[in-house]
């Protein structure tokens, strides 16, 4: 840039053909850079072979068809209808967990560490002989009593407009997405995919650093939070 600063700046000194010979002089160099054709990258063929072998998933999918193929003909076992599945639960269950924590720092749960009464609840509500759990355990028990219930309809017998996960006589499974799924912007089934693989990582990940740090996995997602939940304890 300076070059080209020097030759405009200078240019009524010199006549037009001392002029011409400048410019081609600075120009000579980039040029070089221009002309010259880029050469193809090199990919090595271990790379190529990493890319083009089948994963852990397709090996196991495949194994479980040729050992049981009366299961996996209705989609039982390993697939891609069921990581998907695995997916949405990973991420509803992160859902779940904010939420609890938002609650619980916000004092929304009545008499959240009140006991339930042994009476009322029965034998149901206990621990360990006459202790019962407290109100904020049996509320949270409940919900997640609730959407596992609704998680096993959703299976057993799903709704017309719903997603099936069994396949029903000679339905093909999904497509295996592989390692990294296809990069696709906006509310496509690989991010779909990549979604559930993150939050289903993020629970192995918070459940891990819970029995290290021994402490509950409210805590722990509220000191990654930077304690945005408040008091959790």
């Amino acid at each position: 840039p300076s070059s080209f600063f020097f030759f405009f700046f200078f240019f009524p000194i010199f006549d037009m053909r001392s002029s011409i010979a400048v410019l081609l002089a600075l120009l000579a160099p980039s040029m070089g850079f221009v002309v010259s054709p880029a050469r193809p990258a090199v990919v090595p063929r271990s790379a190529l072979a990493a890319i083009e072998s089948p994963t852990v998933f397709d090996k196991g999918m495949s194994e479980w068809k040729e050992e049981y193929p009366q299961f996996a003909k209705f989609g039982w076992g390993p697939s891609t209808k069921a990581e998907r599945w695995n997916g949405r639960h990973a991420m509803f269950g992160w859902v779940v967990i904010c939420a609890t924590a938002y609650a619980k720092g916000h004092n929304l749960i009545p008499d959240a560490d009140l006991p339930l009464d042994l009476k009322s609840w029965g034998t149901l509500a206990t621990i360990s002989g006459k202790n019962t759990i407290t109100n904020e355990r049996a509320i949270i028990l409940i919900a997640n009593v609730h959407a596992l219930v609704l998680s096993v309809m959703a299976t057993c017998a799903p709704l017309p407009f719903s997603d099936q996960l069994l396949l029903k006589d000679g339905e093909e499974d999904e497509k295996p997405y592989g390692t990294i799924p296809e990069f696709k912007t906006g509310l496509t089934l690989e991010a779909e995919i990549m979604n559930g693989r993150m939050a289903m990582m993020g629970l192995i990940t918070v459940i891990a650093a819970s029995a290290i740090e021994h402490k509950s996995i409210i805590e722990v997602v509220n000191e990654w939070l930077g304690g945005a939940y408040g008091n959790v304890h």
